[in-house]
């Protein structure tokens, strides 16, 4: 019998009269308590367990003697999960579509709050990092999901619920809300100038309607404290509850993306705003965009598109560095024959080797694995390359995760090392996420000597993991747990960096990368003079 039909069938004939143990009974009562396998013995030595907790009912005073024995008894019998059949993955969950309006009948919105509940304690890696009361507010959410009275209302309780996993690999799940527009933000409404967060205030960056902007007095580098009556502050910790990241500067990064237009706190399409502008200090009424106006969301879509290409030129150019972009690396093997991209490959990283310096921006995802995985580690690693430890679930006792001897590096005949002598940089940001930050540890194990700079990374490496909520909605998170050999944490906290770079409103304002002008500066190039031309550092 599965689990969805054991609970589905039950729930409702619970009340809160009732005791633990009447519950045990209900649940067990038709289980074979005589187990006729042997229980399973995991001889496993390195495991995180930190996770697993059953003290719910072994030091639960309210849980009769025979029932903990009982409850022990089915763990020490749990079900083997490597005996799951081909195809079949521990998180294949049931989907229980509903129409968009209509409210999750009660016992289906129970089913989802347990399968979350199920998700942490058995599948999420990190949830030793939540909030150490998480079990509270869990319960409090549990009891706002039952007095949902509309869709609205429990997706706010979905979204509340998810923010807690403070895992950027979960971010994406608002954008599954039916009614996000009205729990988070309005996407009919995006404002007449670019913005970026910066400490406690929006610092406007860009005029796209410059005529709307003059109308209400605003110019680009004002700062804005206020959105009809609420600081920047108390607009980021309300999203904060919303969302999930890792850490606080991923929020500020996806808060300040144009195109996302999470930063607003109501649906209105009028807003008050405080600003102070220069020594001034004033409230000005704006009218924003309309994304139904054909002619203004044009500007828009222009703008943004400029934006993005601009972006995605960026780069720095000198005969002395040779500089990789990790989502740019793919273009080195466009229209190359197979048989020739190892050829192409030695020549680049030839060439390289023989610069004062190597650049490695990782400030995006990757577009092609192979280029660290497989070619930087070929032509400049040591044989072996353990730059972290992967912990997998273990299938024999889930809640906990296993290291497994993972494929850190390939296994090339006759591998030869070439050292490089030269001065190696890393550059990350809130983009670095993921597969980047993989990568990214895999570098500095590769280049002992090399300097990580930049912001906080996303805080959030290892496999994305899927589960079907009832609803036609699916969480993602983060399923394994990646540290550094020495244990040392990556989730939340992101990758190490040697030197953290904080932009002042200036350094935005002026386009400047301050992580290119430090590699710039750095003693080995320190007497190269260098000039900016449009959003590429040329020499």
């Amino acid at each position: 019998m599965d689990a969805d039909s054991l609970f589905l069938n039950n729930i409702e004939k619970v009340d809160a009269k009732q005791s633990f143990n009447h519950i045990i009974k209900q649940l067990s009562q038709n289980l074979n308590p005589e187990f006729s396998a042997a229980p399973i013995f995991d001889t496993q030595k390195d495991i995180l367990t930190v996770n697993q907790n059953f003290d719910w009912f072994q030091k639960n005073k309210k849980i009769s003697a025979e029932n903990k024995n009982l409850l022990n008894a089915i763990y020490k019998n749990r079900f083997n999960y490597e005996l799951l059949k081909e195809g079949k993955l521990v998180n294949d969950e049931k989907k229980y579509p509903f129409t968009k309006e209509e409210n999750l009948p009660l016992k289906y919105r129970l089913l989802a709050m347990a399968k979350i509940q199920g998700i942490v304690d058995y599948l999420f890696p990190h949830k030793y990092l939540m909030d150490k009361h998480f079990d509270s507010y869990f319960n409090d959410l549990l009891n706002e999901a039952v007095q949902a009275l509309s869709r609205k209302d429990f997706e706010t309780v979905l979204a509340k619920t998810v923010s807690y996993f403070q895992d950027s690999h979960a971010f994406e799940f608002y954008r599954q809300l039916n009614f996000r527009d009205e729990i988070l933000f309005s996407s009919s409404y995006y404002p007449p100038f670019d913005f970026q967060i910066a400490d406690d205030h929006l610092l406007v960056t860009k005029l796209i309607f410059p005529e709307i902007c003059n109308t209400a007095q605003i110019r680009v580098g004002d700062i804005i404290t206020e959105i009809n009556g609420k600081s920047i502050k108390q607009i980021i910790n309300e999203k904060s509850k919303l969302l999930s990241v890792s850490n606080y500067q991923k929020l500020i990064f996806v808060l300040s993306t144009y195109e996302y237009n999470l930063i607003w706190p109501d649906k209105l399409s009028q807003k008050t705003l405080k600003v102070q502008s220069g020594s001034k200090k004033f409230s000005t009424e704006l009218p924003l965009i309309n994304a139904k106006d054909k002619a203004q969301v044009t500007v828009l879509s222009n703008y943004i598109n400029n934006k993005n290409r601009k972006k995605q030129d960026h780069s720095l150019i000198h005969k002395d560095i040779a500089y990789f972009r990790i989502d740019k690396t793919l273009d080195f093997i466009n229209n190359v024959d197979d048989d020739k991209i190892d050829a192409k490959m030695d020549s680049i990283l030839k060439d390289a080797s023989q610069k004062k310096a190597i650049v490695f921006d990782m400030r995006g995802y990757p577009d092609w694995g192979g280029f660290v995985y497989h070619y930087i580690y070929k032509y400049f690693s040591p044989k072996e390359n353990y730059f972290a430890k992967y912990y997998q679930p273990d299938l024999k006792n889930i809640g906990t995760f296993v290291y497994k001897d993972y494929d850190y590096f390939p296994i090339i005949e006759n591998k030869t090392v070439s050292t490089y002598h030269g001065k190696v940089f890393i550059l990350v940001n809130p983009e670095t996420r993921s597969a980047s930050e993989w990568y990214s540890m895999s570098l500095q194990k590769i280049f002992p000597h090399s300097l990580t700079i930049g912001q906080q990374t996303s805080g959030a490496d290892g496999d994305l993991v899927k589960v079907n909520l009832p609803g036609d909605y699916i969480l993602q998170f983060t399923g394994n747990g990646i540290f550094y050999p020495d244990q040392s944490q990556t989730q939340q906290t992101g990758i190490r960096i040697n030197e953290v770079i904080k932009y002042k409103d200036q350094d935005i304002l002026d386009n400047h990368d301050l992580e290119f002008e430090l590699v710039l500066n750095s003693s080995i190039l320190s007497s190269i003079k260098f000039l900016r031309l449009r959003n590429s550092i040329i020499f």
